[in-house]
């Protein structure tokens, strides 16, 4: 202290000053230290907020449910029949909508093979419903139970996971299950969708995918594949579907070239005027009570036209496919979905004349090559 006294004044007072610039400043970063701790607190506890509680209870006397949100008693809701044909991959949230909409919201289940009931709380965000449960149907047994079927039958709106068709038609085909599902389409007349291999079983046609996928480059070479399994409405019976066989993950796996080699086999063999729907991922195509649709999502599906009286010119065993026609083999019209649904089509009567919103194009195939597909 003593030696302070004999500085200069004009030190002491640059040394005081000092002090006190850097007290300041300190007191400055604790602020926006406190502010930086406030803000984090409030991302969390939004972020908390924002992930909603899933409430899914399992009961014992349900069999194959995986558990269930909302009300266990059964509600009786006004339904507009309606299809949902989503491609896989991201669900299409504005399709779920469109469903729960025409469920009158209603018992909504979910069916599926193998997974978890992960789509009960998604749905359950999506819209009021009275309550959202999934069953795990993995054996015949499973499928002929009746509790499991009553289930299905009470449903006002039900979705067939992905997974595996294969395992749909192994385990449910035949069953009860089945019985339950086709009530549900013909007769009940709720809104019924799939996404992936639940898509696949939705037309009357349908790729069973036994022994493995197919791709198009296989199917393309020797349309009689030992994977081109094919089957001719023996299991379910959407409206407007009958002659329709679908296809999903279209543009994402390259899988128009195995769609034309169905339709192919199916126009040889079976002599059927069968017509093609497909939806590629984050896409859904939604078709009403009337059998008029339009598309949702971020990509695209597909309507293929192809001719009764005009069938490929080589679809035969161990040989590439050919179905030339003049380079108008096959005629496809392509809707981009968007979130608000867009464009319209014809499923009724595949009338070309009232689609609108997208573009036509001819596809065709020479010595296993598809050709006509338009480039992103």
């Amino acid at each position: 202290m003593v030696s302070d006294l004999f500085k200069p004044p004009l030190q002491h007072i640059i040394e005081q000053a000092n002090g006190e610039v850097l007290n300041t400043f300190l007191l400055y970063l604790l602020m926006l230290k406190t502010l930086f701790c406030a803000l984090l607190l409030v991302q969390t506890l939004l972020s908390c907020a924002a992930v909603k509680q899933d409430t899914t209870i399992k009961y014992p006397n349900r069999p194959a449910s995986l558990g269930i949100i909302g009300d266990t008693a059964d509600v009786k809701t006004p339904t507009k029949a309606g299809m949902v044909m989503m491609g896989g991959g991201k669900d299409v949230d504005a399709a779920f909508k469109w469903m729960i909409n025409r469920s009158g919201g209603g018992d909504v289940v979910i069916i599926r093979a193998s997974g978890t009931p992960a789509y009960n709380p998604y749905i359950n965000e999506l819209g009021k419903v009275n309550s959202v449960e999934t069953l795990k149907i993995d054996s015949r047994e499973l499928a002929n139970n009746d509790t499991v079927a009553g289930i299905i039958r009470h449903a006002e709106m039900l979705f067939i996971a992905g997974g595996d068709q294969s395992n749909y038609m192994k385990y449910w085909k035949g069953t009860k299950t089945m019985d339950a599902i086709n009530y549900l389409l013909s007769t009940k007349h709720v809104p019924v969708g799939g996404t992936s291999a639940g898509c696949a079983i939705l037309g009357g046609i349908y790729y069973s995918g036994e022994g493995g996928s197919l791709t198009a480059d296989s199917a393309l070479a020797n349309p009689y594949d030992k994977l081109v399994t094919l089957y001719n409405n023996d299991f379910l019976h959407a409206p407007f579907l009958r002659n329709v066989i679908t296809d999903q993950h279209y543009v994402t796996r390259s899988r128009q070239g195995r769609h034309v080699v169905f339709l192919s086999r199916i126009i040889q063999n079976w002599h059927i005027p069968a017509k093609g729907i497909a939806a590629d991922e984050r896409t859904a195509v939604c078709m009403d009570d009337k059998g008029q649709a339009v598309v949702f999502g971020s990509s695209k599906a597909y309507f293929l036209l192809p001719d009764l009286k005009k069938p490929a010119e080589v679809c035969a065993p161990g040989q590439p496919l050919t179905w030339n026609r003049n380079n108008r083999a096959i005629k496809v019209y392509e809707i981009q979905g968007s979130a608000t649904g867009a464009g319209h089509f014809d499923v009724a009567g595949f009338d070309a004349n009232k689609a609108t919103g997208g573009t036509w194009q001819w596809w065709w195939v020479n010595g296993g090559k598809l050709n006509g597909l338009t480039k992103d």
